[in-house]
Order: C-alpha cells, then structure tokens, then sequence
C-alpha cells in the first residue's frame, strides 16, 4: 500500500535577522516582491490526520495564522539557536485547541536548552501567573513514528554544533547546515524534494553559501530542490534566473508536495 501524500508548507525561509532586516536600505528589502518577504525558518509536514511543526520560530503565531496552521501534533526541533526555538510559548494555543500536551523531539542539549531559556514551563511553578504549554519532551537519536509515518533525524553540522535535518518519506529538511557528515548522506538517498540551507553568495562559518548548497544538492540528487534560510544578499527572482534546473529558493507560505 502506497504512503499518503505529504504536503509542506514553508512558514519561513528567511535568515536569523528576517527580510526585510530592520533600518536596512539594500534592494532585497525594499523589495516590493513578497517572495523577499521572509520570516524565521520553519515548516510544516502535513499527512493524513497529522501536522508536525519543525522549530518554534519567534514569528510562529504569525506563521500560523498565514498559513491556517490549526493542529501541530508534535514539534520538531533542528537545534536550540534563538530564531529556531522563541515561539516555543505560543504552542499553549495549540494544547487549548486540541487539549492535550504536545511532545517535542530534539537532541539532549536542545531540550537541555528548553528547559533553561523556558523554566516556567518546564518547572511547573504554581505561582506562575498565566496558562504555559503543555509539552512533553523526547530526545531523540535514531527513526522514531508520529502518525503512522517514520521521522529519521539526519545528523548535520552547523558550525562545530551538531544540529539535526528531518526526512520523512522521500522528503527532508535541512536548515543551519555547512557539513553533512559521511554517515548522514545515505539517509539522503532517493528524494523527491529537499529543502536545504542557502544563505548568501558569500562564505559563511555556519552555513552553505549558494555555490556550496547547489553543489551539495546535485550530489544528493533530489528531484526538486529548495534553498532556505535566505540573507538579504539573495533577491527572489534575480538569484532564481542563475540556479540550475530542479533548484528554486523557497519562499514563505509556499506549499509543497512529496512522497
């Protein structure tokens, strides 16, 4: 029996700083393109009855409601940096909607972080003044299942910190990545769509430039590539005209569909 379809949404493909940045004067930002309009990075993977968010951004409420996000049935976190994990408290909208805690699946020093940058979440004070999320939380390490469907964590580098992409069914996800490990590319194999890290044209410590993400995409082969986690340096349809055929930047509220 064949899987059901998948359907990504792009809730956001832009930078750590977003796009426009603030008191920016550069083209991209004045951009009267909402193609150069770009959020926090984030996405949804949708399947049958089940939605997983990857990442809380700090604009997740907003993404949410561009989106008509109405369920997450579970969290998928890439790593703990700032501009992947400060939406965390608008999850509670979630638990009232669908009432009941929501798991969240992440590397031990992710969730480490959690608990550190969220404590009144995750140390259940009472005297705090309001409703907190309800999460629960799993470390993971090796394929797990949400939904009927397995989740395998692609082990990456972003900088020298380990950080996580996701693959489910022929698609995967891999945002703040600038090494894919030798053990890691074999979970690569056979994608119908990637969504990969592209941040500018020039280098960058952390994260593939454009030339090192196209090259990384043609080794991997999938049949439709998508950059993500776009600096203003990278105009929307300017930077489209000189990428290879199957590769595209992603754009917020794009939607998506995979095997």
């Amino acid at each position: 029996m064949l899987e059901k379809a998948l359907k990504i949404i792009v809730l956001g493909s832009g930078t750590s700083h977003g796009v426009p940045m603030i008191a920016c004067d550069c083209p991209v930002c004045l951009s009267s393109d909402p193609h150069d309009k770009r959020t926090r990075p984030s996405i949804t993977i949708q399947y049958e009855q089940t939605t997983l968010l990857v990442d809380t951004t700090p604009e997740l409420r907003l993404q949410c409601l561009a989106n008509d996000v109405t369920r997450v049935h579970a969290v998928l976190y890439t790593h703990y940096h700032v501009d992947h994990v400060t939406g965390l408290d608008d999850l509670r909208r979630f638990n009232w909607l669908q009432e009941q805690p929501i798991p969240c699946y992440g590397q031990t020093a992710t969730l480490d972080r959690l608990r550190m940058m969220f404590p009144y979440v995750f140390e259940q004070e009472e005297k705090y003044p309001s409703a907190v999320p309800r999460l629960t939380l799993h470390v993971i390490d090796e394929p797990f299942q949400i939904g009927g469907r397995t989740i395998t964590p692609i082990p990456l580098l972003h900088g020298t910190m380990p950080v996580l992409g996701f693959r489910v069914g022929n698609f995967a996800y891999c945002t703040d990545v600038n090494e894919i490990p030798a053990d890691s590319w074999p979970l690569l194999e056979g994608l119908d769509v990637l969504i990969l890290d592209a941040l500018r044209k020039r280098p960058h410590p952390t994260h593939f430039n454009l030339d090192q993400a196209v090259a990384h995409a043609k080794k991997i082969g999938a049949k439709q590539t998508y950059f993500t986690h776009i600096a203003h340096e990278l105009g929307h349809d300017a930077t489209n005209r000189e990428l290879p055929d199957g590769m595209a930047l992603a754009y917020d509220t794009q939607v998506i569909h995979s095997s």
